[in-house]
């Protein structure tokens, strides 16, 4: 394959693996959350490196998940003693992120892990390094993990899609009915973060943030259905994700800066025209509604 479709395939696989678990993030009002994860995976990520003195893969996403897993675990026990929410991911978030960076500095300044990488990452390296993996051809290393990370991720919402549902929706009901409701938190939190390290190298630790929350929250404004928001979800992460690619080339500027800005768009275009929830939709309706009691 070309350089170019390598780069829009890996951009793609990045769009439906953040976009698909950021509708939960979504329905659970998580979204600052995964603002936090998205940044502290950096500190996971380079614990693992210093640890292990690699590179690899599987390094990488233990020590994302494992660090992923603290920060959800860290930002509800400060909830739970009286600090609000949002307090607590931004004391837990900077702290990590900051020491993430300064052990980057200061430990890891002479591999390919450095702090600008980590922020914007580069989707344009990706074709660049290949692997082989038994019969088939050299493959881009981001595609392995990304296409790995999405796969595991459809597993897990097919064996707990009752669950992930009810707890979204109504956590209290699920308690009620013997659902492990922070089981399945932390599973969720878990699968954020390993698809945040398998995003990495294509978008970087702040750039994440928008492919995780923007289709879903687009996806949110057109659908009353969890299956199609997944759906919905999915689509408007590829087309942020190959747009993203194009307008980038036709401006000479950052694919994954223009990814990003291209999920906004079409958050911005939904919110504007979407029948129901949009802007222009509820003025409509508003008007039918008048016009309808204030008719002989």
């Amino acid at each position: 394959m070309s350089y170019e479709i390598w780069i829009i395939i890996v951009a793609s696989l990045v769009g439906i693996t953040c976009g698909v678990i950021g509708c939960f993030l979504i329905l659970r009002k998580l979204a600052m959350l995964a603002d936090a994860i998205s940044h502290t995976v950096l500190l996971g990520i380079v614990l693992a490196f210093l640890i292990s003195q690699s590179m690899n893969g599987i390094y990488m996403l233990i020590g994302a998940a494992i660090v992923g897993l603290f920060t959800a675990m860290l930002i509800q026990f400060l909830n739970h003693k009286g600090i609000q929410e949002d307090a607590s991911i931004g004391v837990v978030f900077t702290f990590f992120f900051a020491i993430g960076v300064i052990l980057i500095t200061v430990f890891a300044d002479s591999v390919h892990l450095d702090v600008d990488h980590a922020l914007m990452g580069e989707i344009a390296f990706v074709p660049f390094d290949m692997v082989e993996i038994g019969f088939l051809p050299p493959l881009p290393k981001a595609f392995i993990m990304l296409m790995s990370i999405l796969i595991l991720n459809i597993i897990l919402m097919m064996l707990f899609y009752k669950e992930l549902k009810i707890t979204s929706f109504d956590p209290a009901l699920a308690a009620s009915i013997g659902i492990p409701v922070m089981f399945i938190h932390y599973l969720l939190m878990g699968m954020v973060s390993v698809s945040t390290v398998a995003s990495f190298d294509s978008v970087g630790a702040i750039l994440v943030v928008a492919m995780l929350i923007a289709p879903g929250a687009s996806a949110y404004l057109l659908t009353n259905k969890l299956s199609h928001m997944l759906c919905l979800s999915a689509f408007f992460g590829v087309i942020a994700a190959i747009s993203g690619y194009y307008v980038a080339t036709w401006i000479d500027s950052s694919i994954s800066g223009s990814m990003a800005m291209m999920s906004g768009v079409l958050f911005a275009l939904v919110f504007i025209f979407s029948p129901t929830k949009g802007l222009l939709g509820k003025k409509l309706n508003h008007k039918r509604f008048r016009s309808g009691t204030t008719a002989p």
